[in-house]
């Protein structure tokens, strides 16, 4: 395995002085090293990996320096139009280095979300024509693997990607881990929510952490699932996912357990719902602050004003709670809303170690869902 202080030594080494991105589970070491040890100039915790690689080709145009682009290959897709409109050589020709988790990497057992995009994931890159590199536990000369793909990426000053498989890094704790004290955590917060509920709700969990603890609290009180929408990729859309069903089951409510992380992603998601949504559509973010589901890097979660987006982007009703009675009194204020409605729940960052997954595929989950519905 790989020292995070060693690899991102040999990054400097070449230059690389500048990093952006979105976090990602096999890179949370490096990431966290990164956090540590890189002022807040120089390391940018991005809201998408699109943002990231303009970022990075702004700090490009102004220092004449390559930067260095985190992601977990599921974030690919969200950068693919920044890579080939701006940063390509046959545009504005700007270098710059992606350091690409390899989920789903053939061979190696990973969630269902994962499986697609990571046997078409060098694939993508070939037919963009970014030159990469993969690195893994057993790669041999580290230094010379990232020596030779920095002198190319400055040769031919275009995008280039190394690859990181799992297992690659040592592991490292990030040191700078901010703590915070508020009630509830985000598995007991959304217990509080479903004991609330009637049971005829409709609802949508985000990507990570959040769907599968909706999955385990419904099993573990014999609880069907026929009313859930688990959503195990697709990072930031869940909203829309809700949208699109609240807008064709006005006489269901419609819930969407949203996290900091996602709505950050996607952020332009609130502007539509609130335009568009109807009395039905109920928001609850639940907001700690970190992407908790791939190793607890901070978000900005705790620094924007949500309820105050929400509002602005036309929601009729947009609050934010921390104790049992404020959420008790924002689900009532979210059901009695006639138009789309928000809820910010603050809670601490973290999850139980023995944290199941559903044991039901997504496709299964689907089938199910729509059965309830159609």
């Amino acid at each position: 395995m790989i020292s995070p202080e060693k690899f991102f030594n040999l990054l400097k080494d070449n230059g690389i002085n500048f990093f952006t991105g979105v976090p990602d589970s096999l890179l949370k070491d490096f990431c966290a090293y990164v956090t540590d040890n890189v002022s807040e100039e120089g390391h940018v915790i991005n809201s998408n990996e699109g943002a990231a690689v303009a970022l990075a080709s702004g700090y490009y145009l102004s220092t004449g320096k390559p930067g260095l682009v985190y992601m977990q290959n599921s974030g690919l897709g969200n950068s693919v139009n920044p890579l080939l409109s701006l940063s390509d050589k046959e545009v504005y020709s700007i270098p710059l280095l992606m350091l690409i988790g390899w989920r789903g990497e053939p061979g190696k057992k990973d969630e269902p979300q994962h499986k697609k995009q990571g046997r078409v994931m060098l694939k993508m890159l070939e037919a963009m024509e970014i030159p990469f590199e993969i690195i893994n536990s057993e790669s041999g000369d580290i230094k010379k693997i990232i020596d030779k793909i920095c002198l190319s990426m400055k040769e031919k000053n275009c995008p280039h990607a190394i690859v990181i498989s799992e297992g690659t890094f040592d592991e490292y704790k990030l040191k700078s881990d901010k703590k915070t004290n508020y009630l509830f955590n985000r598995e007991d917060a959304i217990k509080l929510i479903l004991d609330n509920l009637s049971g005829n709700e409709i609802i949508v969990s985000t990507t990570g952490k959040t769907s599968r603890e909706v999955f385990e609290y419904r099993r573990n009180n014999a609880q069907g699932y026929e009313n859930d929408f688990l959503t195990v990729g697709s990072m930031g859309h869940s909203s829309q996912i809700a949208l699109g069903i609240s807008l064709n089951k006005g006489d269901r409510e419609v819930f969407v357990l949203d996290g900091d992380g996602a709505v950050i992603m996607q952020m332009g998601s609130l502007s539509i719902i609130g335009q568009k949504a109807g009395k039905n559509f109920r928001h609850i973010l639940l907001n700690n602050g970190s992407h908790d589901s791939v190793g607890g890097q901070p978000t900005a979660g705790f620094n924007i004003d949500f309820p105050a987006i929400a509002s602005a982007c036309g929601y009729k009703s947009a609050i934010k709670a921390e104790t049992k009675e404020e959420i008790l009194n924002g689900l009532k204020e979210l059901q009695s809303c006639n138009g789309p409605s928000f809820l910010e729940i603050r809670v601490n960052k973290g999850a139980r170690k023995d944290l199941g997954r559903p044991d039901t595929t997504p496709a299964e989950n689907k089938i199910n869902f729509m059965k309830n519905l159609i």
